[in-house]
């Protein structure tokens, strides 16, 4: 049994488990979202750096340049003897970033010139934060002597893929096409001034990925009765463990699970999906039992290469 038909029967076991005391979920055949990332800063060889990838139809759609993402990306793919052909590197032509913390962006020369090596032949589109468009500028410049090779040696690769159109997002509706409509809000992380969740609407789902997040009001509104809640955590109980600067830290970074739980009983996901999990030594089941203790509802901890 291949790991996607073991996560589909998974999820529908829950289903009928909490059927009748929380809006229900149950797997869409238009809308998939895959996780090519699930990491934090940490260099876990486990968990790739964060980034998610909404496919709609044939169509993906990413969120978020961890480091690895289009190698995770290629594993699915058809090209690498997966079953996922949206997967395929020159498929890879829209990225929205939720802010620009190195966890989020590090991949984000892969995912400009890869896909253009093999074979994207028009410019990715972007949508993040104010910075965004400095930070693309400065990476074009710095693998200018790479594109002239390529452009003008004896590969005469094309003159499109490698190019970035960056469009800086506010709240708001910020890209609609045939598949999908795309509404960023303001989230809250910490120092930064510029962070944001993204709310996804297909034609038979609903999603909100909160990015980096501390508990605010956005999330909860946001995420009001959607299908998909994919929110990032840390165990409440570990932090205790921590050293005092991380307990001042995370709880003004980050959520809890204990605050999590309060999110999702008051949002009411057909599924709350976990992601960029600080552990601290414990399990995922460790992890959900934090969360499941108190909130009802169908509760998963991704990892990389999961598939809903």
């Amino acid at each position: 049994m291949n790991k996607t038909w073991g996560i589909l029967i998974f999820l529908i076991g829950c289903f009928l488990s909490v059927q009748g005391i929380q809006k229900t979920y149950l797997p869409s055949q238009i809308t998939r979202v895959v996780f090519l990332g699930t990491g934090t800063p940490n260099p876990d060889p486990e968990h790739s750096g964060n980034s998610i990838a909404i496919i709609v139809r044939n169509t993906p759609y990413i969120v978020d340049c961890g480091p690895g993402l289009v190698r995770k990306a290629a594993s699915l793919s058809t090209r690498y003897g997966g079953v996922i052909e949206a997967l395929n590197a020159p498929n890879l032509k829209r990225v929205f970033l939720t802010h620009l913390h190195s966890d989020h962006t590090s991949g984000l020369p892969d995912l400009i010139l890869t896909p253009w090596v093999m074979g994207r032949d028009e410019p990715l589109m972007l949508f993040g934060p104010v910075g965004s468009k400095k930070m693309v500028k400065y990476l074009l410049k710095a693998y200018q002597a790479d594109r002239k090779i390529r452009l003008y040696g004896l590969e005469h690769a094309n003159n499109q893929g490698w190019r970035v159109v960056v469009r800086e997002v506010d709240e708001g509706i910020v890209y609609k096409d045939e598949n999908v409509m795309v509404e960023a809000f303001r989230v809250k992380h910490g120092n930064w001034a510029e962070a944001f969740g993204y709310k996804f609407m297909t034609p038979d789902r609903s999603i909100v990925i909160s990015g980096d997040t501390a508990p605010c009001e956005n999330i909860i509104r946001k995420s009001k009765g959607v299908d998909i809640l994919i929110h990032e955590v840390y165990s409440h109980r570990k932090l205790k463990d921590r050293e005092a600067k991380w307990k001042f830290y995370h709880p003004k970074f980050h959520t809890s699970t204990i605050e999590l739980a309060e999110i999702a009983n008051r949002a009411n996901p057909g599924i709350l999906i976990l992601y960029h999990q600080l552990y601290w030594g414990i399990g995922d089941d460790e992890l959900l039992n934090e969360i499941t203790g108190l909130y009802p509802g169908l509760v998963v901890s991704a990892q990389d290469l999961d598939v809903y």
